[in-house]
């Protein structure tokens, strides 16, 4: 990495060029973005900027790697971008104000409709397709009318339960809280009050007839204020957009043409400009172009093709105009590629490269080492002294990796098992006979059905084979492979840090 203090032109600049890596330059905003996301997650040796600035770079790399690899050119990833991008966007393109007053409207009218904000509910349910005949339907609404009269001269709660065990498409009951079910359910069930139960009513599931047992109150405006501008009318989303649009228009210098927009409208077709917007002119045929997939009255079509190049261009604009959105996208991006190629490069490989596993072992193999001896062997429980003996002598002839199935064959193919056996690497504490027998720890208690106990095996100092280490293994080797990847990608690309920027992040 090389540390210059390069006479880039700079400081004439709100957001100047704070690093080059591999030819292509990094703002000091984006820089400050990702060390502010992090800074409270870093160790106090390397929260200082400069010592971010060495992680960062090799973050910078290693997304780098992605998009040369092609990562972020397959369909699935750009539409996943494209549409965290579309949900970001849709604040920047309403009006919030008008919005938000609409939200704290309703917010008020369920507040004075003392609506709750989370039920707890247990219904008599009847589930109606969105074919059902005419016969059907009345057949079902009969059924609820008589339960629900039923239920009104039987008020108590062993009456409606038992409503809900013989009748009820769902016997259980169940939390509802905003945004969870259809409208029609929650505009019934948040009104009621605990203990109180509905009339018989419809959803686009069926009808229901419920009963609230357990009520929460809303919580403050400002917990729930998105959730409801989320479920705002289709009419105060509009509005809002139209608020928008017109200072978007003063914004932009929206300027009509009225001889080309009467001639649309008297004619229904010009080529004459119909308006400018920021300086570019729009014509009959961009209209054209758009009508042709709107149907509509040509003065409908003018007045949605007007707010749509609006929007249309306010949208490629964004970024430029609020940076806090562009590093979002840019860093939601960035997270994925580097997620994609991690595991390609990573851990695709780790898990797989068995070759490599057990050379890295073979070399770090002190590394593994256990801070206190364990015993590698098996246990040996016996329905007889001779037979645990005569067991253990037979098991000192053959490898290891045989004793079970030699047991198994040879002492526990009759009727009546002789020998119950034990096998692995044990660390004190982990078998109370081990710990009896060879590390000499309090008496442990015979089995009742083998009652006998003796141990083959042998103390030792770390694993004998990497596979008993693999998961501590694959992740140390993880990081060996990263480290060698950073090598290379460092090796190939140069990198340049304007040290007087670097002293202003976080203070200009």
């Amino acid at each position: 990495m090389v540390f210059l203090g390069l006479s880039w032109s700079v400081f004439s600049q709100q957001d100047p060029v704070l690093m080059r890596i591999g030819g292509k330059d990094v703002l000091r905003s984006e820089f400050e973005y990702n060390y502010n996301r992090d800074k409270a997650s870093l160790a106090p040796k390397d929260a200082a900027p400069g010592k971010y600035a060495e992680r960062f770079v090799n973050f910078k790399l290693k997304v780098a790697a992605a998009e040369a690899a092609g990562l972020d050119t397959a369909l699935a990833f750009r539409e996943r971008v494209e549409g965290y991008r579309s949900r970001l966007i849709k604040s920047y393109l309403t009006d919030t104000v008008v919005t938000e007053k609409a939200a704290r409207r309703l917010y008020d009218k369920m507040k004075s409709g003392h609506r709750a904000g989370q039920v707890r509910v247990s219904h008599i349910f009847k589930y109606l397709p969105q074919n059902v005949s005419g016969a059907a339907l009345r057949d079902a609404v009969a059924r609820m009318d008589s339960i629900y009269e039923y239920l009104q001269r039987n008020p108590d709660s062993e009456a409606f339960d038992s409503c809900v065990e013989r009748f009820s498409d769902e016997k259980q009951a169940f939390r509802v809280s905003w945004l969870q079910m259809p409208v029609e359910f929650e505009d019934v069930v948040f009104g009621l009050s605990a203990g109180e139960m509905s009339q018989p009513f419809f959803t686009p599931q069926g009808i229901h007839i419920v009963k609230v047992l357990e009520r929460k109150e809303l919580p403050p405006f400002e917990k729930v204020k998105d959730e409801i501008m989320a479920r705002q009318s289709r009419h105060e989303a509009d509005r809002g957009a139209e608020v928008q649009v017109e200072k978007l228009k003063k914004e932009y210098r929206y300027t009509p043409d009225k001889a080309g927009m009467d001639e649309l409208t008297n004619s229904g077709h010009t080529s004459r400009t119909l308006f400018t917007l920021a300086g570019r002119s729009y014509t009959g045929t961009d209209f054209a172009r758009f009508a042709a997939a709107y149907p509509a009255g040509v003065r409908k079509q003018l007045d949605v093709f007007i707010v749509k190049t609006v929007l249309d261009y306010e949208n490629t604009c964004l970024e430029q105009k609020y940076p806090d959105l562009r590093c979002l996208v840019q860093d939601y991006k960035e997270q994925a590629l580097l997620k994609k190629i991690i595991d390609k490069e990573i851990c695709k490989r780790a898990a797989t490269d068995e070759a490599g596993l057990k050379a890295y072992f073979e070399k770090h193999r002190s590394d593994y080492q256990w801070e206190e001896r364990r015993y590698r062997g098996i246990v040996l429980h016996g329905v007889s002294k001779r037979v645990v003996k005569q067991a253990r002598k037979f098991l000192k002839s053959l490898p290891e990796e045989e004793w079970k199935d030699a047991i198994r064959l040879t002492f526990n193919a009759g009727a009546q098992p002789q020998i119950q056996v034990e096998q692995g690497v044990f660390a004190p504490g982990d078998n109370a006979y081990v710990d009896d027998l060879v590390f000499k720890g309090k008496d442990a208690t015979p089995l009742v059905s083998f009652p006998f106990t003796a141990v083959l095996g042998k103390k030792v100092k770390g694993p004998d084979d990497y596979q008993e280490v693999k998961d501590r293994l694959v992740a140390d080797y993880q990081t060996y492979l990263d480290g060698r990847w950073v090598d290379r990608l460092r090796s190939s690309a140069k990198v340049e840090i304007n040290q007087e920027v670097l002293k202003t992040v976080n203070n200009h």
